[in-house]
């Protein structure tokens, strides 16, 4: 998949709400011991890339040095339901103090201004540097469930939808 399909995805309208709405992000990565992990993590976009921002101690940094493919997905828990499909390659940077984007990113989870502002205080008081984990995406899909849906659904609509039409023949 090329940028610019990735970039036709990611502009979509609900590619935009789940983007930019409350909802995490599921990440996932393999640990150092190999096996699969998930998290639910906070990001932002850069351009046309995703940034995490982590303590630079945290397990997931090692693994991603050792192995920097990762997915993620995006998702309401609405029906029906709305996803946002990632796939990519991270690169993680030591930066100094909190990034704007990490601040943006917890802002968007935030019930009230008090609540961020508490937030914000103990943030800037415990960080004095992060990692930010930047993916550059390489594969984008959006199941809307009202114009996209999974491969293996369609195909199973186009298959019956040929045996109903034998059967009528």
């Amino acid at each position: 998949m090329n940028k610019t399909e990735i970039a036709e995805i990611l502009a979509r309208p609900y590619s935009q709400a789940l983007l930019n709405g409350s909802e995490p992000a599921r990440f996932a990565y393999d640990g150092l011991d190999g096996d699969p992990r998930v998290i639910p993590i906070g990001f932002w976009m850069a351009g046309d890339q995703l940034q995490i921002a982590t303590v630079p101690k945290a397990a997931k940094v090692a693994a991603l040095r050792k192995n920097p493919k990762v997915a993620l997905t995006i998702d309401t828990g609405a029906f029906p339901p709305k996803v946002l499909l990632l796939r990519g390659t991270a690169e993680v940077e030591l930066v100094q103090g909190v990034p704007e984007g990490y601040l943006i990113a917890g802002r968007k989870v935030m019930a009230d201004e008090d609540q961020y502002n508490g937030w914000l205080e103990g943030v800037k008081a415990l960080y004095d540097e992060m990692i930010v984990i930047t993916v550059t995406l390489t594969w984008a899909k959006l199941l809307d469930f009202e114009t996209t849906i999974p491969k293996a659904v369609e195909d199973l609509i186009a298959a019956k939808q040929a045996t109903r039409t034998e059967q009528q023949s």
